[in-house]
């Protein structure tokens, strides 16, 4: 089975048509949307009715619940007063242009879905969530301690736990007493973070043979496609938003 999986599209269109172009060749059986449809761009109610007209099964982000309740804290960690201001910016004008139906959508998104497989003797669980398990925007970086990034997994009965967020790609595996958890990051399409201004999301694959005893049956296919990010980041230099929310878009 692949499960196409994409998260942090923040109202980035060029680069949510990209990805449907780009995954719909890849013939995925199961697609999921790991939340943050909105902000930092021109186009959340456009993001937002392409998911639906699909009928993507899609969980919250924390900008998604801070625009579905109107609110002008998104839950981002920003960490500069100029960060903060920026934000403030951006929040206030997404909330400005989205509209009634959309705000509705975004206000009934679950936190996290849950998948149950029985494909041989093993069970295995995998956790989809924007944050982590805990808190819609909790960071789970790449370099975070083992033992707490297993205490998070078993916390959560999640073998295979997938999330976004930060914006940047990994997968770690760990183990604990022969048992092998996976922590896949699957990357921003709208949004990058990690140097490459191209849009990223996962391919997971599980099979007949997937096992929590065997670390490498369970794979993680990172993809990497090419959008119009000039489109994109102009639109932002047209818009009441941050020029710097443009440059990074260029630079990734």
């Amino acid at each position: 089975m692949k499960i196409a999986l994409f998260s942090d599209i923040h109202a980035n269109l060029p680069a949510l048509e990209a990805f449907f172009a780009d995954v719909e060749t890849r013939k995925p059986d199961a697609i999921y949307c790991l939340g943050d449809l909105v902000g930092y761009n021109i186009w959340p109610n456009e993001v937002i009715d392409e998911i639906r007209r699909r009928g993507i099964p899609t969980i919250t982000g924390n900008y998604d619940f801070g625009i579905g309740r109107q609110s002008d804290d998104c839950g981002c960690a920003y960490k500069t007063d100029e960060e903060k201001a920026m934000g403030k910016i951006s929040i206030s004008f997404t909330n400005e242009i989205v509209k009634d139906e959309q705000r509705a959508y975004l206000r009934t998104l679950p936190s996290h879905i849950r998948l149950e497989y029985q494909l041989n003797s093993d069970k295995l669980n995998v956790l989809l969530v924007h944050g982590s398990p805990r808190k819609v925007n909790e960071y789970l970086f790449e370099d975070r301690d083992a033992k707490s990034m297993l205490r998070i997994l078993e916390g959560a009965n999640a073998d295979v736990l997938c999330f976004g967020h930060t914006h940047q790609p990994y997968h770690r595996v760990l183990e604990d007493h022969g048992r092998f958890y996976h922590a896949i990051n699957i990357g921003s399409v709208g949004k990058p973070k990690d140097k490459d201004p191209r849009g990223g999301y996962v391919i997971l694959h599980i099979d007949e043979k997937s096992s929590i005893q065997d670390k490498a049956s369970i794979k993680a296919e990172f993809i990497r496609f090419y959008y119009d990010i000039d489109k994109a980041a102009k639109a932002v230099e047209n818009s009441p938003l941050p020029n710097e929310y443009a440059d990074m878009l260029r630079n990734g």
